[in-house]
């Protein structure tokens, strides 16, 4: 089985069931060591991020973030903006080629 040495935050949160926020904290209290990897991206080892959820000086947090309507909303363009763009350029392409003389 190969597994990839190191993970980002995000994914150590998802291993210990916490949020970002609290792997920041762990980082900065040094309970873990995170990497700069080309001076831009912050990696943690994952055997490390085992060991700490292995041990169980973790709590792991249940809070759920409720997000409003618009929230949702604003994430779904900002995602989904390239996409959008191009069914509409379809869309108008397809106009000019069926329905114009």
């Amino acid at each position: 089985m190969t597994t990839t040495q190191y993970v980002s935050v995000r994914e150590t949160a998802q291993l210990l069931s916490i949020t970002e926020k609290s792997v920041m904290d762990l980082i900065e209290q040094r309970k873990l060591q995170a990497y700069r990897i080309a001076n831009k991206f912050l990696r943690l080892k994952k055997s490390e991020v085992l060991n700490l959820r292995n041990a169980g000086e973790v709590k792991q947090e249940t809070k759920n973030i409720k997000f409003s309507f618009i929230e949702r909303v604003s994430d779904f363009f900002y995602f989904n903006d390239f996409y959008l763009l191009a069914i509409m350029v379809m869309i108008a392409l397809f106009y000019v080629i069926f329905y114009t003389e």
